[in-house]
């Protein structure tokens, strides 16, 4: 689930929507109170999935109830009902400022600092712009002391969970579904041609390759990712922990690209003439 504009992802995301920049840019969603309360007990769900968040230096947990992880264990919809909330947490840092991490490599949680969620109910999408309406879903943003933030961009929620129509609009279906651990082992690639994604970072950030040629893309974050190239409609498949994507490039020239899901991380590509 994203964090909105408090929590560092904006409006840009809607690069990975795959749909009109200008269609999607006009369709906004107000902040302030909705249909969405806060989800008294949220800590007494199941905690499917947490997330590192080295970008913004958070650890993050997701809950959610028992029947809603079953029905996506056994392959069926998400039921109405269902309400998804993200505990982010400000990660311990050290005298430098880096996040201190476990005996696992983990980041360590230090205090609360919102409390997002989600929630399915039957016609709850009606009031939604279409272009950007995420089924019958929709989102609100919470301080930890359960009052609404009104200074919350619920556009960017809907625009960063566009892309995931076919998993009803979870960024992390899988993981509710017991398929991506965030202990899962990613094999590494260290070809010429090949970016690992760690850390919410490109590496290398910069690589060449020769017109004809293709580069790949491994996510090696617990977090979905995906590559979209600058000032071009090419982006890649939306990546899990784990999945890897290749995208191939016939022109010479310098490319800059992003990630379609968190704009803050960039990437350069060099095609050289063959």
């Amino acid at each position: 689930m994203g964090i909105h504009k408090k929590l560092g992802i904006l409006a840009a995301s809607l690069v990975a929507a795959g749909a009109g920049v200008v269609a999607v840019a006009q369709a906004l969603v107000p902040p302030g109170p909705n249909k969405l309360k806060f989800p008294q007990g949220w800590d007494k769900g199941v905690m499917y999935a947490t997330v590192d968040r080295p970008d913004t230096k958070q650890y993050r947990e997701f809950y959610t109830s028992a029947e809603a992880v079953q029905a996506a264990r056994d392959g069926k919809p998400i039921p109405n009902g269902t309400v998804i909330t993200l505990a982010a947490y400000a990660a311990k840092v050290d005298a430098e400022g880096k996040p201190v991490k476990d005996a696992n490599g983990r980041f360590m949680k230090d205090k609360l600092v919102a409390v997002n969620s989600m929630q399915k109910e039957r016609g709850y999408g009606d009031d939604i712009p279409a272009a950007i309406r995420n089924g019958d879903w929709i989102y609100q943003s919470f301080t930890p002391d359960g009052q609404v933030n009104d200074k919350a961009n619920l556009t960017a929620c809907f625009q960063c969970h566009l892309p995931f129509a076919k998993d009803d609009y979870l960024t992390n279906l899988a993981k509710l579904a017991g398929k991506f651990p965030s202990s899962a082992q990613v094999a590494a690639r260290s070809g010429p041609s090949d970016v690992t994604i760690s850390g919410f970072a490109f590496g290398p950030a910069a690589i060449k390759v020769a017109a004809g040629q293709g580069v790949t893309w491994t996510n090696a974050d617990d977090t979905p990712h995906q590559i979209s190239i600058a000032g071009k409609e090419q982006r890649s498949d939306v990546m899990l922990k784990g999945q890897s994507a290749t995208l191939r490039f016939d022109e010479a020239g310098n490319i800059a690209y992003i990630c379609g899901l968190h704009p803050g991380m960039k990437g350069t590509i060099e095609v050289a003439k063959q």
